[in-house]
């Protein structure tokens, strides 16, 4: 009689003879039974006591156990009830040449044994017992490794169908939205989406020190001049990643080209630079979510009266988003030496914004920031706290900037444990306080 046991690693099976400890104080005994039972392929093992079987089923793999009941120390019925508890998954016969009847009942109670036979036996019955024995234990082992199996499956369908119930019932509630609910629901899936290009766009600023925070900047003035136009969230939405996205199609341009103002290009250089929103809109033009925004790069450079490029665009030919773009692009990049050789202070920056209106700039959108300027900022509602007084579970109102102006965090995030210990390292290793604003916590009752 042979195992099928399947290799862990591999589909395949390895053929394994079973493997029979027979424990008895007589040699002859242990002999007769080795003679026995190795004709039929079966491994045998032999110990003259109770103590010595229970050394040998701890360093070896054993299938069946035959024990004789009267051995000093230790009898049968003691040593088959060790190894019924020590290993209950091997099947116990006991040898008893005695008709004995409290000491089978004893073995049979304690050790829970298959069968006992008597001596002197007869070979024929004795080698069926123990084929028989070993047949339901091969049985056994099946069923165990069968309901361990159909536990696994049926824990992976309960699952599985949890899962699939989920999302029947997530379908379902978004199915009853209104219009506007799921407007809102796909904004909030899309957070993750805006995070990214917030830090594509950091990436794309780290050519040159004087951009850092420039698309940032340029972004949130967008938006404002966005709504303030009466723009749809989606539309102003677009506006804000064209504006964070808008050098994009710089990357192919020189470093000396970067690091030069506007106002000293040279007249190839000039030629080189007035691609770069051609470039960016066959790079975006691809990505249905930001075909919209592709259009406002293209356009990016055009101006109200005409003189702009790459199409000559004239007045309101020109994508309402690429006319804010314009506008606030130019405000930021006026006070960072963008566009000029010095830096121009906010009000000089103004000053030249409002001059344009109608030449450079749509009238429409000169008034919109002029009202941005001209309004009181509202106190925050927000709160600066310094990095050793956040606790987890605070959020983030603001992106987290460094001092060099890469976004380190972006707004809306929880912050954990893991990230306040990160931000203390960094501080430390970096030499300087991060301006860490949250909201406010909610007040109880």
């Amino acid at each position: 009689m042979t195992f099928n046991k399947q290799d862990s690693m591999s589909t395949s099976t390895v053929t394994v003879s079973p493997t029979i400890l027979c424990v008895d104080d007589e040699p002859n005994i242990l002999s007769a039974l080795r003679r026995l039972l190795r004709p039929h392929g079966y491994r045998v093992l032999t110990a003259d006591s109770g103590a010595a079987g229970l050394a040998l089923l701890e360093s070896e793999a054993v299938d069946l156990v035959i024990s004789d009941m009267r051995m000093p120390r230790m009898d049968g019925a003691q040593f088959l009830a060790q190894v019924c508890r020590r290993w209950p998954g091997t099947m116990r016969l006991l040898l008893t040449g005695y008709a004995d009847i409290p000491s089978i009942l004893d073995a049979i109670n304690q050790g829970e044994i298959y069968r006992y036979l008597t001596k002197p036996w007869d070979e024929s019955d004795i080698v069926l017992v123990v084929r028989h024995a070993l047949e339901r234990r091969a049985l056994e082992q099946d069923k165990l490794r069968l309901e361990a199996l159909t536990a696994s499956q049926n824990l992976q369908l309960k699952v599985l169908n949890a899962s699939l119930e989920e999302k029947v019932a997530q379908r379902t509630r978004q199915l009853k939205l209104s219009h506007d609910e799921v407007l809102a629901a796909n904004d909030k899936l899309k957070a993750t989406f805006v995070t990214t290009i917030k830090v594509f766009s950091n990436l794309i600023e780290m050519r040159g020190g004087k951009l850092a925070g420039h698309a940032r900047r340029v972004a949130e003035l967008s938006r404002k001049l966005a709504l303030a136009l009466g723009l749809e969230a989606q539309e102003a939405r677009d506006v804000f990643i064209a504006a964070l996205l808008k050098d994009i199609g710089k990357l192919s341009l020189s470093d000396e080209l970067l690091e030069l103002p506007a106002s000293a290009w040279s007249g190839e250089q000039l030629a080189a630079f007035r691609k770069h929103p051609l470039r960016a809109e066959q790079l975006l033009m691809a990505l249905d979510e930001l075909r919209a925004v592709s259009v406002i790069l293209r356009s990016q450079l055009e101006r109200f009266d005409g003189g702009g490029f790459p199409d000559g665009l004239i007045g309101l030919a020109i994508p309402l988003g690429a006319r804010i773009l314009a506008l606030a692009c130019d405000y930021d990049g006026l006070q960072i030496g963008a566009m000029v050789q010095r830096n121009l202070r906010a009000d000089e920056a103004r000053a030249l914004i409002y001059d344009s209106a109608g030449k450079r700039y749509d009238p429409l959108v000169v008034d919109a920031f002029r009202a941005i300027m001209d309004q009181t900022e509202p106190p925050p509602r927000d709160l600066a706290v310094p990095s050793g007084q956040l606790e987890p579970g605070m959020v983030l109102s603001r992106d987290l900037i460094s001092r060099d102006g890469l976004m380190l965090l972006a707004a809306e995030h929880v912050l954990t444990a893991r990230m306040i210990a990160q931000l203390l390292d960094f501080e430390g290793k970096n030499g300087g306080k991060l301006s860490i604003r949250v909201y406010p916590p909610a007040r109880s009752g």
